[in-house]
């Protein structure tokens, strides 16, 4: 019974750890989402590229880490700038539909220009974190995993914050909501679009650099972000509060899964977040903290 309990126990504490990744990559589209109302289908690139872009600064420029990673976050805030202002901002006004193919039309884009730059192969990412486990009660924790969780919780309690309690949080959540009568209020809308896609970027660099200390890096690695869909629109996509739920769940549910069912239905780990996500959206069709919307007809 005990070793059960401590598979049990490892299990969750793995999946807590892929979880708040999943939430941070989630804040991300979030805030897109919150600001413009449009789902990027390239955020999965761009924290590929960020994990790369690390890389490149520790191995090649023999850059610290603890200087690496802000640079990076800088790095991913300006790429996020420049998609906004010259390719989405001619957008504006244009149907989403149009827009949201134009990220699909980026990811496509992304992936193989990575690969010509940076190799196809894999890579092994120089962790900063001690390599000799943590062992808590016989549950096998390692520093990576550790802090990943740690950060990433630090992240989404920021972000909490930041759209909960400033000024730039509240525009955004306005712009978010009714773009005329933000702009009427005397709120810069373009301002606030740029800063959403540079906060997203940098958030999917965070995401990009703790998944590269606890994957093997290559260019799959972009197809995390596919995995985070169930977690936000599971959470509501609008929702902070729902990102972070919502990634902690489907990443414990999905490490569960793994543990105990793949052996018997090998890849059911691999769509269980889906089929998560299909039972409770039955239920609540707008995720668990989304916003129900009502039309009059």
């Amino acid at each position: 019974m005990s070793g059960e309990l401590n598979y049990l126990l490892q299990l969750f504490v793995s999946g807590l750890s892929v979880g708040s990744v999943y939430a941070v990559i989630g804040i991300g589209f979030v805030v897109i989402y919150k600001a413009t109302k449009i789902l990027n289908f390239a955020h999965g690139e761009i924290l590929m590229i960020a994990a790369y872009f690390c890389l490149v600064l520790i191995e090649s420029l023999h850059v610290h880490f603890l200087i690496a990673f802000p640079l990076t976050l800088v790095f991913c805030a300006v790429v996020g700038l420049l998609i906004e202002r010259f390719i989405f901002r001619p957008m504006i006004g244009e149907p989403v539909f149009a827009v949201v193919m134009i990220t699909l039309g980026l990811s496509i884009i992304l992936r193989p220009l990575t690969g010509m730059v940076f190799g196809f192969g894999n890579v092994m990412f120089p962790s900063p974190f001690p390599q000799k486990p943590i062992v808590f009660s016989n549950v096998v924790i390692s520093h990576a995993h550790l802090w990943t969780f740690i950060i990433s919780c630090a992240v989404m309690a920021i972000f909490f914050l930041f759209f909960k309690h400033s000024k730039v949080g509240i525009a955004m959540r306005a712009a978010a909501d009714r773009q005329i009568v933000a702009f009427l209020m005397g709120i810069n809308v373009k301002k606030i679009f740029s800063l959403s896609w540079a906060i997203a970027a940098a958030t999917a660099g965070i995401a990009g650099i703790l998944l590269a200390n606890v994957m093997v890096m290559n260019l799959n690695l972009s197809f995390v972000a596919v995995k985070v869909f169930p977690a936000i629109i599971l959470g509501g996509l609008d929702s902070i509060v729902g990102a972070l739920i919502g990634g902690l769940i489907i990443g414990v549910f999905e490490t569960l899964v793994g543990g105990y069912l793949d052996l018997y239905l090998s890849g059911i780990k691999e769509i269980s977040a889906y089929i998560l996500l299909f039972i409770i959206l039955i239920v609540r069709p707008y995720g668990l903290f989304g916003t129900e919307e009502i039309e009059r007809v």
